[in-house]
């Protein structure tokens, strides 16, 4: 009996290797594919030898690379209209300042522009910033900055993602859907007695552990939105996946999103192996709603700084309870499967004791 409860052991080590190596090995190439070391020049600076001895050319440069630095934009950078149209003035900044008859023609939505240039008009009451967008090679026209951001948004499939889910309306819709759905299924498994995350879970930490990463990646993003705002938002005009390029709180953020991902990955497949299809498939639609639930509270709740006590309060929640009601204490004497107490065997009928 004891050569047995051994073999048990180490096939179940066997057993759970062969489960933790891949996503381990796939979070390792991961992070190591997507490092770059490359020399870290803005395209701002001069990189022709004969320009810092044109003494016009290296100030425009550097009034260029000041400009960059705070605005987070610069000349040669892409935005697509995100609003219904945008309205750009074919005469020059100062001949609109001068009351001069001025003719203007409109971009809609989804079309692309591309910054021209940059004059800053300090005798503007209204705006000090004027950009010049340019639609195609033909038609160039200048807009006050104050007017061109909240109706673009960079031409970047991450800071578009950003800009999309940012914005207020669709928040409020996404909260009250997620609210409503969550509460559905929350009653659908609590009248079934299925499986669900911290109250009648699996015997396995990757779903406590998914949603201790989205409570935490939802508190970090609070943070930096309300301590550091200015990294975010140089973030959203640049953005990377690469957590080894950014400053250490945003890196931080960025890995928790890759770990969001692969332990999302493992918890489909575990979620997979331990449960019936139609089981999996209710399992997994109340992780979500979790996840959803907590993103919601500890993104709002933190802008108040009550986020930080309930992200302490929610861990030790969270693991006590995968502790007392999903780590398995004991394993069947006869097939090898893991028991939650002693007593007949659910999947072979043999009595442990």
């Amino acid at each position: 009996m004891h050569n047995h409860n051994n073999e048990v052991k180490m096939e179940r080590k066997r057993y759970l290797w062969k489960r933790c190596a891949p996503v381990f090995l796939f979070f390792y190439f991961t992070l190591v594919s997507c490092y770059s070391d490359k020399a870290k020049t803005h395209d701002a600076l001069p990189v022709n030898s004969e320009t810092p001895y044109d003494t016009a050319a290296y100030q425009r440069a550097m009034d260029s690379l000041t400009f960059s630095s705070r605005h987070h934009y610069s000349e040669n950078y892409n935005f697509v209209v995100k609003s219904d149209s945008l309205l750009l003035l074919k005469q020059m900044p100062e001949e609109v300042m001068s009351m001069v008859p001025t003719d203007s023609f409109s971009v809609k939505r989804h079309e692309h522009l591309v910054v021209a240039d940059i004059r800053i008009m300090p005798n503007d009451s209204i705006d000090s910033v004027w950009v010049q967008l340019a639609r195609d090679q033909n038609t160039f026209g200048w807009v006050h900055e104050s007017q061109l951001l909240p109706n673009v948004m960079p031409d970047d499939p991450i800071s578009q993602f950003i800009s999309v889910f940012s914005d207020t309306h669709l928040l409020i819709f996404l909260i009250i859907i997620s609210l409503i759905g969550m509460t559905y299924v929350m009653r659908l498994i609590m009248r079934s007695n299925a499986k669900i995350v911290h109250f009648n879970d699996i015997d396995s930490i990757y779903p406590t552990l998914l949603v201790l990463i989205v409570a935490t990646s939802a508190t970090l993003y609070a943070t930096i939105q309300l301590f550091t705002p200015e990294i975010w938002r140089h973030f959203y005009y640049h953005p990377t996946l690469n957590p080894f390029s950014v400053p250490p709180i945003l890196s931080m953020f960025l890995i928790l999103v890759w770990s969001m991902l692969i332990v999302g990955l493992a918890c489909v497949d575990v979620v997979r192996h331990y449960l019936p299809f139609g089981a999996a498939v209710l399992y997994l639609c109340g992780l979500a709603a979790v996840c959803a639930f907590n993103y919601i509270i500890f993104s709002l709740t933190t802008l108040y700084y009550i986020g930080y006590v309930l992200l302490v309060v929610y861990f030790y929640y969270a693991l006590k309870r995968y502790h007392e009601r999903s780590h398995c204490k004991y394993t069947c004497g006869n097939c090898g499967a893991m028991l939650h107490k002693k007593g007949r065997c659910p999947y072979c009928g043999v009595m442990n004791e």
